[in-house]
């Protein structure tokens, strides 16, 4: 399976709770922290709802 480098780049603090809810369960709660997922395409529609705020890297 691919994976992906998820980076929040943006604070959380003046999303919607459904966004900050979203960040949360993709392991991300500070700016500059980052993890590590498959791809599948429920964090692909994850990652959808907030790539405004995300930086995205292929592995």
């Amino acid at each position: 399976m691919a994976k992906v480098k998820i980076t929040l780049v943006k604070g959380i603090s003046k999303r919607t709770p459904s966004q900050r809810a979203t960040l949360v369960a993709l392991g991300l709660g500070k700016t500059n922290s980052s993890s590590e997922k498959e791809v599948s395409p429920t964090i692909t529609g994850m990652i959808n709802k907030v790539k405004h705020v995300l930086k995205i890297e292929n592995i």
